[in-house]
């Protein structure tokens, strides 16, 4: 082994243009890997922030947006957020409107949260009626921070008017025109429905892990909890981000593929660039190997020595490619010069995230299927003849 490192110190790869084609394509692979985990990052915020990771609300009103009042106790809340995983809960009232301004006119859902709509530090100054809206709905309105959204809700034979300030304008991570949501204090959304203050459309549960499997098994334990209080006024139910939004995961799954995909196709890249610059140098090479073999040098020593040179121009690709990547996603990340067309990427720019494990065994497999590839071309050592070598007919 220690020859063989030896001789592959000695070894020259001049294959400069194949090493710049290697860190090319860790570079893709790096870049693929880190706008795939911003993708699943941003749109399972924008999800927990429409409607939590999961959510109780009555079966009766799963499909209904102003849905009837719903009262948790306070014994199942406190076992609720006993369950592992759960690290919050919050009560919301939803309830469907329409905004107007001068002659635009735009359908929302007005969803009451427990503060969150003003700073905690201007609670005290905050105007009363207090919204804040998606940066997407203040285009469509020309509204901006301070000026009035006055809302309708129909109810019954009866139209609610009120006259809300806006007091922020917040980026809206699904720019989705059907699901515009005004942020309102749910106390004047109590106020708006007449109920009492223990009274809510749903109440939304957060958890510490968002993978579709934490949500499924939390989500079948609280529905036993709830199944255990239930009576005949009421049957809650719980649903999860994925029944709400399945569209979301569905094609955050085909992303997914399409990335892997891609992993595979960047290694068969850096594989094939790496041969063609691995044969040169074993061309080059034919005179040394003969002498060597000569020597009495084995030819899975003289393989080994070249494998590591080869593995020497591949993992400076790699860092090359991956400190390339860290930078464009920093700047991505700052910048956001890369802009989408949200209304079929749902988010308007493009996002990156870096996931430590993904991108290390992302590059790892990347790794070793080049390093696969390269192993064919060293049989042309075993059929170097040292005696043809030496006399110069090779």
């Amino acid at each position: 082994m220690r020859i063989s490192r030896f001789i592959a110190g000695k070894l020259s790869f001049r294959g400069r243009l194949a090493e710049a084609a290697v860190a090319l394509s860790f570079l893709v692979v790096s870049v693929a890997v880190s706008v795939s985990a911003g993708f699943r990052r941003e749109i399972r915020s924008g999800v927990r922030e429409a409607v939590g990771d999961l959510r109780i609300v009555e079966y009766s009103n799963l499909a209904d947006v102003d849905s009837s009042a719903l009262t948790l106790p306070g014994t199942l809340r406190a076992e609720i957020a006993a369950v592992p995983g759960v690290t919050g809960l919050r009560d919301v009232i939803t309830r469907g409107g329409i905004v107007k301004a001068d002659e635009n006119v735009h359908g929302v859902i007005v969803k009451g949260v427990e503060g969150g709509v003003v700073p905690a530090s201007d609670t005290a100054d905050a105007p009363a009626l207090a919204v804040s809206i998606p940066a997407r709905l203040g285009e469509i309105l020309g509204l901006g921070v301070g000026d009035p959204l006055v809302s309708y809700f129909v109810g019954g034979e009866k139209v609610r008017v009120r006259k809300f300030n806006i007091v922020a304008v917040r980026p809206d991570l699904l720019e989705m025109d059907a699901d515009l949501v005004v942020l309102a204090n749910i106390a004047d959304m109590r106020r708006l429905n007449l109920w009492k203050d223990d009274q809510c459309s749903g109440v939304e549960i957060l958890l510490e892990g968002a993978s579709e499997k934490e949500l499924a098994a939390a989500q079948g334990q609280i529905q036993d909890l709830l199944d255990r209080h239930e009576d005949e006024a009421s049957y809650p139910v719980v649903t999860s981000a994925v029944d709400s939004y399945p569209q979301l995961f569905a094609w955050l799954d085909l992303l997914d593929v399409n990335v892997m995909i891609l992993l595979v196709l960047m290694g068969v890249v850096a594989g094939f660039n790496m041969i063609s610059g691995f044969l040169i140098m074993l061309l080059r090479g034919i005179p040394t190997i003969g002498t060597l073999k000569a020597l009495g040098m084995r030819n899975a020593p003289l393989a080994r020595a070249y494998l590591l040179a080869a593995t020497r121009v591949m993992l400076r690709g790699l860092l090359v490619g991956n400190a390339l990547a860290l930078l464009f996603c920093l700047v991505q990340g700052q910048t956001h010069l890369l802009t989408l067309n949200p209304a079929h990427y749902f988010v308007s720019y493009v996002p990156v995230a870096f996931d430590g494990l993904y991108l290390i065994l992302a590059n790892l497999g990347a790794l070793v299927l080049a390093e696969a590839m390269i192993l064919l071309p060293l049989l042309t050592i075993a059929r170097v003849d040292p005696a043809s070598t030496v006399r110069g007919k090779l």
